[in-house]
């Protein structure tokens, strides 16, 4: 005897449509307090829905709550946005405190007098010309001609000579001070305020002259200054030269009074402008250039 599936399928479908009445009575005095007509398939379609309903809120409560961490793989810490800021974020912390360690470093040699180490050694062996852009790179025959002059000056005098054959120390007044730069004072010598030095606005691309003869003993950049450039002279007088945006001499060149020694800039996070930001310091304390320079 043959099977007709259609005729089973049909007989189901007719058995989930049959009706129902589900009735709600009080059980002491069989009051009948409602009464609801139901089929299975009502049944079915309510319970699907309630289950679709359910799955979607849980999506929405684990995809846009911290919820999501819990979930394996998705909350994992190595591919966090957070981890990342983080990380972001310590090594920048970790870039500044090197830079005030050699900036610490360096200031303490100013101090305590000059010491040989072996970063000073690296700096002095090794070409460069440092600005806003990274290292510039030189043309081979500016490296020859560069290299000559560099030993014919090693070959005249070292910096322990020309330490060792200062002229006898003089009064302030009776020095003369090259302008690093000409223009208006925007900030003035402020001890007070730790502002050890006066700001000379002038313009873009002007280039920084040493204020005397001397020896480069700080060429570098600090989170703070940006580019600075830094020059021991006679009288125990030491010079600085910050914000910059090139400097033009490295650590142990001798320079010249009126030599250019930097570029003009705006580097450094104490910056707002494009100025320079110049110092002056004898046995170990500021002095007001402004008192001494006509800028």
């Amino acid at each position: 005897m043959a099977v007709d599936p259609q005729g089973k399928k049909n007989k189901r479908w007719e058995h989930l449509r049959v009706p129902y009445r589900l009735v709600v009575m009080n059980n002491e005095t069989f009051e009948e307090m409602g009464s609801y007509r139901l089929t299975l398939l009502n049944i079915y379609v309510a319970i699907c829905s309630l289950l679709l309903l359910g799955a979607i809120l849980i999506w929405l409560l684990v995809f846009f709550t911290p919820l999501k961490r819990l979930v394996p793989g998705y909350g994992d810490v190595t591919s966090s946005g957070e981890f990342i800021k983080i990380e972001r974020k310590l090594r920048s912390a970790e870039e500044e405190l090197s830079a005030y360690k050699l900036y610490y470093d360096k200031v303490r040699g100013l101090i305590t007098g000059p010491q040989a180490t072996e970063a000073t050694e690296t700096e002095m062996n090794t070409p460069q010309v440092q600005s806003d852009q990274g290292p510039v790179t030189r043309i081979p025959e500016d490296e020859e001609l560069r290299d000559k002059v560099e030993t014919e000056e090693a070959l005249t005098i070292s910096p322990e000579e020309f330490i060792n054959s200062r002229k006898p120390d003089r009064e302030l007044y009776e020095i003369y001070f090259v302008p690093p730069v000409n223009g208006e004072i925007s900030a003035p010598f402020m001890p007070d305020k730790e502002h050890f030095g006066v700001d000379v606005l002038a313009p873009k691309n002007t280039p920084v002259r040493a204020t005397m003869d001397g020896y480069v003993i700080t060429s570098d950049w600090t989170l703070e200054t940006g580019y600075t450039i830094g020059i021991q002279h006679d009288n125990n007088l030491i010079s600085f030269y910050k914000h910059n945006s090139v400097l033009l001499k490295k650590v142990g060149e001798p320079v010249k009074a009126g030599e250019a020694i930097a570029i003009i800039g705006n580097t450094g996070t104490l910056s707002d402008g494009p100025h320079l930001h110049f110092e002056l310091w004898q046995n170990g304390k500021p002095i007001n250039p402004a008192d001494y320079i006509r800028f």
